[in-house]
């Protein structure tokens, strides 16, 4: 299934998304900047990708979420610092990804660098109703390791 979306440039040197291969879920972001960024370990930095859009979905029905890639994060530590970047369907600025760096030697973030990774999803949206009970299950309130390492 494909979704229209609209890029607006705002830098000439702005990357439009791209998948890498023809089963990828999600598309690289591209770091539009007019140098190099150099992030310490624990520094954290919003990059520009230069790029706002429109993915058509003014009823809420999609959003955009932001990973960090995981070559990144593995190798260097550079991981995002919201954990998971969300986009909604009526927000129309500029793309920033909200970078960390968790590794223990700086990181440099070049003009052009895939940082990030852009993933296109449904959303159901909840509607919410107090309540004295909710359901019982076998799990319960059991979690945070419940079930074993």
């Amino acid at each position: 299934m494909s979704l229209p979306v609209k890029l607006k440039k705002l830098r000439p040197d702005a990357r439009i998304p791209a998948y890498q291969s023809t089963s990828a879920a999600a598309c690289d972001l591209c770091a539009a900047l007019d140098a190099p960024l150099t992030l310490e370990p624990g520094e954290r930095a919003l990059i520009p990708t230069g790029l706002a859009m429109d993915f058509g979905a003014s009823d809420g029905s999609v959003a955009a979420l932001i990973f960090a890639r995981s070559g990144l994060a593995v190798r260097q530590g550079l991981a995002l610092s919201n954990g998971v970047g969300v986009i909604d369907a009526d927000y129309r600025g500029e793309i920033k990804v909200a970078a960390v760096n968790l590794g223990k030697e700086p990181v440099t973030v070049r003009p052009g660098d895939r940082v990030a990774q852009m993933a296109f999803v449904p959303v159901l949206r909840a509607s919410f109703e107090e309540a004295d009970e909710i359901g019982e299950t076998e799990r319960g309130e059991g979690g945070f390791g419940h079930t074993g390492v």
